[in-house]
């Protein structure tokens, strides 16, 4: 089957955001303040995220208080009169290290090109937008195909519905961000300086992209404005009727493979990573490959951030030697890509797997 096939070339939908790449520390925290009748209601909520009959089991890493990772995505079902199954198009690869009490955000722009990875990966060889591995293999499949892409070995997933941020914000009351300059998008209005959103703003505030000088970097950083909105808002709550609401909203909209026993875990010996996050983003090249929009991640960037984030997993580095590293590679020496440059790049082509043949566009 092609990338063409699996829907993968179909015109992009809009760019659309994450809730919360802090999940997790948001609802143990929240558990923790309100007590017993916060963990029975949160236990209640976490049969519905993961479906795993509300296990109590503690895994074996977490258990042991080592540092983890957690894949969080965005994805984007259902919004837009969408059934199809969507892409992630939000990407924010989260690390906490109980011993350093550190934790890092690492933003991974959803254009990035890399080898798609999924149920089929022993047959298949794919090098598109990492956003399509949702839509090809599900969580899994983005587990894979990040991990592979940075080196980095990734633990466990938070998949949110992007209808959450509505009901989120609304149930909150609205949160409040510093907007860096003044646009207009899907019918809401925006002004330089501080302004109060409520759920269908923050939607379209971290959802526009095409009118941000930075592009989606700067969609990324508004982004991540909401989840720190969102998050203080929500250790704010202050009333029981809230609490219950917003428990709502995440088991309704919200998938992960963290069990319960994981979650109270986490709020009891991984807090301390919670006041120190490091937060950043993978920065691509532009670049057109066959009419199609790209973000280009050089070796060093990549390698940069794999280093970065095995050291915050406790973990040595490695040199990083994947398919990405290898196109690079072949680019550099076959096509005169130069990363060196801010230029965007039209020269970039796709190779086979093991070869220096190059892949046909219709092959995708």
């Amino acid at each position: 089957m092609t990338l063409v096939q699996a829907g993968f070339l179909k015109k992009s939908r809009r760019p659309l955001p994450t809730i919360i790449g802090l999940l997790v520390t948001f609802a143990v925290m929240i558990a923790a303040t309100w007590g017993a009748h916060a963990y029975f209601s949160l236990h209640s909520a976490l049969v519905s995220m993961n479906g795993n009959n509300g296990s109590t089991a503690t895994s074996a890493r977490i258990a042991a208080k080592k540092p983890i990772s957690i894949l969080v995505l965005g994805v984007d079902q259902g919004l837009e009169g969408r059934n199809d199954k969507g892409n992630s198009d939000t990407i924010i690869l989260v690390t906490v290290n109980p011993t350093t009490k550190k934790a890092t955000m690492t933003s991974i722009p959803r254009d990035t090109l890399t080898e798609i990875l999924g149920e089929t990966s022993s047959t298949s060889y794919y090098m598109f937008k990492v956003n399509s591995a949702y839509q090809f293999g599900g969580s899994s499949g983005s587990v894979k195909t990040v991990s592979a892409m940075l080196n980095v070995p990734i633990n466990y997933y938070v998949e949110v519905n992007m209808k959450a941020l509505k009901g989120l914000v609304n149930v909150l009351g609205g949160v409040d961000v510093n907007v860096p300059f003044s646009f207009s998008y899907d019918w809401c209005d925006f002004k330089k300086g501080k302004q109060h959103l409520d759920g269908r703003h923050a939607i379209a505030y971290a959802r526009m992209r095409y009118d941000d000088p930075r592009g989606d970097y700067g969609r990324q950083q508004r982004q991540r404005q909401i989840i720190q909105a969102v998050v203080k808002k929500g250790l704010s709550v202050n009333g029981l009727a809230n609490y219950q609401k917003l428990l709502k909203v995440f088991a309704k909209y919200v998938k992960t493979n963290l069990t319960f026993g994981d979650m109270t875990s986490l709020a009891i010996n991984y807090r301390g990573a919670a006041s120190n996050i490091s937060s950043g983003y993978i920065q691509g090249h532009d670049a057109t490959i066959s009419g199609t929009s790209f973000q280009i991640a050089s070796t060093e960037e990549l390698q940069k951030w794999s280093n970065k984030l095995r050291k915050s997993l406790g973990l040595s580095t490695q040199t990083l030697t994947n398919q990405e590293t290898r196109q690079n590679s072949l680019n550099e020496t076959y096509n005169g890509v130069d990363f060196s440059s801010n230029e965007t790049i039209t020269n970039y082509t796709i190779y086979e797997a093991n070869s220096i043949t190059r892949r046909s566009s219709d092959s995708w």
